[in-house]
């Protein structure tokens, strides 16, 4: 890029003393702050030839190999000074230099003539990112290199090096010839898996996560996730799975696993509040060993004002498929909109988890007493067959702010089989995260439900659905939209929600929120009518989680409630 003068095309940089400046550089704005910042002007003023000619030498060396480094060879260093005035130091970069030509050339396994190394070579070569007619800088050059070691070395070749690297500069045509030399060394194929750090659990848990066998060739990509599902057991603190690039070893090299345990066994109390359910006490004691066997044992006892509930469950080992069983059984006593139920459950589930998806299939029988104040009191019975699939791909899954989410659900039981009404429950929610500039997020919510069955009565209160309150439709209270039976709530066969939700973050801890929810529970869509609930609030990113404080109106009926939740442990 051409330079300008110093009057049309630069800003100052004042080097001060006490009393005043000693000289002022002058050079083309894109060059302006990486001279500031590396070069360091004199601290007393010029005093005669002498310093005057230090100065120049010293600016000519330093400020070259600056200017080289973002393609200027060929800089002009001049210093003027009127009488009186303060020097002014002018550069002018020159013109900029260009890639002329790029040559990379390949030794050791990869270099063999064969098919799918050629079409390997092809596909490196064009990657490349300094290319023919590019500008020349140390920072990009840098930047190719490892990448382009970084890709021959991400499959087989563990121990590839850049063998020779060269860039030759001529100054006159301000062009530049690259060439790069990378020796991929010998392909390498894993070896035993050698595990260390490990005291409480046997290697079985280990060795049922390697996603490769001895003898299979080397993938980079199968190593870290291979780390990755170490680092997401409970059991371990930390985890670093990596090979040596002995080439000594190449045809079975040793795979080393070194591990952290955590601390098996830990006991918490929590507290928190929640407009839908009061005043909220907990305790959880949890074992990751559980009977020696890596099982983990966990279990909660959570005491709220409208809903009282203990839950105990045991989950296997996850293997390579990312799959694992669970067996729970939890005791719940719930108390809201006048229906009073009384819940035993006991669950068996096979879950697995495949990068953002997870996905659940189950079998739980569950008695219910359900007493709606005025209405039909009943114990229902069944044995449900349930299916959950849920996908979230968010950037940040506590404070999300780009992604979406989605859940699907299906389940139902019979009366043939330990149920006392055949029903299908079927349910969709679907999450929608915007970001709108820098400090807007555009937040979608929609959910959807419906249960197919000749009537909802024998059927459980959690295959039916009620709405309103957090996450459902504010401005109405927790689970009052539903089917009246006397006094009380209950739960009705269809239902639908949204949400469209505005959130300003004024400071990176601190938002405000406007929303409009809408939806409705009824017996049948036909019957569904949709109210209208719309409000602010305001959101905190607190250490625990997201708050989120919410004033809304209920349009039908006109009352303004509060909306609260946040949860603390300690």
């Amino acid at each position: 890029m051409p330079g300008g003068s110093a009057a049309d095309s630069s800003m100052p940089h004042r080097s001060e003393t006490g009393d005043g400046p000693s000289v002022i550089i002058s050079a083309p704005p894109p060059l302006q702050g990486l001279l500031e910042t590396h070069f360091q002007l004199p601290v007393e003023p010029i005093a005669d030839d002498i310093a005057r000619a230090a100065l120049m030498r010293r600016a000519r060396q330093e400020m070259g190999e600056l200017l080289a480094t973002e393609g200027y060879f060929t800089p002009s260093l001049s210093l003027h000074a009127a009488p009186g005035a303060v020097p002014v130091l002018t550069i002018e970069p020159g013109v900029r230099t260009l890639v002329a030509e790029v040559r990379i050339d390949f030794k050791g396994d990869l270099a063999i003539d064969t098919p799918e190394r050629r079409a390997r070579i092809e596909s490196l070569r064009t990657a490349w990112s300094l290319g023919v007619g590019s500008p020349f800088r140390s920072g990009a050059w840098e930047e190719a290199k490892a990448a382009l070691i970084s890709s021959v070395s991400r499959d087989d070749y563990v121990a590839a090096v850049i063998d020779e690297s060269r860039a030759e500069v001529d100054p006159v045509s301000a062009r530049v010839r690259l060439s790069v030399a990378v020796d991929s060394g010998p392909a390498f194929r894993y070896g035993p898996v050698v595990i260390k750090g490990l005291d409480r659990y046997d290697q079985k848990l280990i060795h049922n996560l390697v996603p490769f066998q001895a003898g299979d060739p080397y993938r980079r990509d199968q190593l870290q996730a291979f780390q990755a599902r170490l680092q997401n057991l409970i059991q371990f603190g930390s985890a670093l799975v990596s090979v040596e690039p002995d080439v000594a070893a190449h045809q079975a090299v040793p795979v080393e696993v070194a591990l952290s345990e955590a601390q098996s066994q830990r006991v918490s109390l929590g507290g928190g509040y929640s407009s839908n359910t009061g005043v909220r006490g907990e305790a959880s004691y949890a074992n990751h060993n559980f009977l020696g066997r890596a099982l983990r044992l966990g279990s909660l006892l959570r005491l709220e004002q409208k809903r009282q509930s203990l839950s105990v469950s045991v989950d296997g080992v996850v293997n390579r498929e990312g799959r694992w069983y669970s067996l729970g059984a939890i005791v719940d006593r719930t108390s809201i909109q006048d229906l009073v139920t009384l819940r035993e459950k006991v669950v068996l589930n096979r879950n697995q988890r495949l990068g953002n998806t997870e996905t659940r299939i189950g079998v739980n029988w569950q008695r219910e007493d359900r007493d709606p104040k005025g209405g039909l009191q009943q114990t229902n019975e069944t044995l449900v067959l349930d299916g959950q699939l849920r996908y979230r791909s968010v950037d940040d899954p506590l404070f999300p702010r780009d992604g979406s989410m989605v859940e699907v659900r299906v389940g139902g039981g019979s009366r043939h089989v330990l149920s006392d009404q055949s029903f299908l429950r079927t349910y969709f929610r679907h999450q929608y995260w915007h970001p709108v500039g820098s400090r807007h997020v555009l937040f979608l919510r929609a959910e959807a439900g419906y249960t197919f069955a000749g009537s909802r009565f024998g059927i459980p209160q959690e295959y039916l659905f009620r709405a309103g309150g957090i996450q459902s439709v504010r401005g109405y209270a927790f689970q009052s939209l539903g089917v009246r039976e006397g006094s009380a709530v209950v739960g009705a066969t269809a239902m639908a929600t949204g949400t469209v939700e505005y959130n300003h973050w004024i400071t990176p801890g601190w938002g405000a929120a406007v929303f409009v929810d809408a939806g409705d529970a009824a017996d049948g869509v036909r019957h569904l009518d949709p109210v209208v609930g719309y409000g602010g609030g305001v959101r905190w990113r607190s250490p625990v989680g997201p708050l989120a404080l919410d004033l809304a109106r209920g349009h039908r009926d006109g009352k303004l409630r509060l909306h609260f939740s946040i949860a603390v442990a300690f």
